[in-house]
């Protein structure tokens, strides 16, 4: 399988260039330096999409007939929207929240052709067990929680072990939801094989 056009990932994400690779896409990396900000009158399902389009919009000339995947992922909890961490601490007291909790993950995504903007937002529902301080605290030291959304990736140790139940998909947990990313390329036409 293969793309009509180029694709460019506007994204440093390990997890979405592994699953877009996993997918047998070929793609080239670009990314710019921009701030996630968004207005706090946005409803929280609808800030990743947001924060996609502003990605994707943030890029200057990407080249006629090229692909531009943006993408952003945020993690709520009781309607508050749980960022990356700053520090230790913030994601262990962000893992202490989830504990023994269900929480929506939402992934925003916006592919570009052209000035054409794509978006798309998937939702999963994840639930914890409860977990205990000694497990939250290896967890925080053991693994890279400072650079996700919630202070966990469900693919690491944390979420072998401390997930029980997700409504959705386990992809756009990961980050890149590849199956509507999938349909949406195909309703564009954009798939050869």
């Amino acid at each position: 399988m293969k793309l009509k056009y180029p694709l460019i990932l506007g994204s440093n994400s390990p997890r979405r260039q592994q699953i877009l690779r996993e997918l047998g896409v070929e793609f080239t990396i670009r990314t710019i330096d921009l701030t996630e900000e968004f207005p706090g009158s946005i409803p929280v399902d609808q800030v990743a999409g947001y924060l996609a389009k502003k990605k994707a919009e943030a890029f200057e000339a990407i080249g006629p007939d090229t692909l531009l995947l943006t993408a952003d992922t945020v993690v709520a909890c009781d309607a508050r929207i749980l960022g990356k961490p700053g520090n230790e601490q913030e994601a262990a007291i962000m893992l202490e929240t989830l504990s023994g909790r269900s929480h929506q993950v939402y992934t925003g995504t916006c592919l570009r052709l052209n000035e054409n903007f794509h978006l798309l937002t998937d939702r999963t529902a994840v639930s914890f067990r409860k977990l205990t301080r000694e497990e939250i605290d290896y967890y925080v030291h053991h693994y890279m929680p400072l650079d996700k959304a919630g202070a966990y990736g469900i693919q690491e140790w944390i979420g072998m072990i401390g997930i029980d139940r997700i409504n959705g998909s386990y992809y756009n947990v990961v980050g890149l939801p590849v199956a509507r990313i999938y349909g949406m390329f195909q309703s564009l036409g954009l798939i050869e094989f």
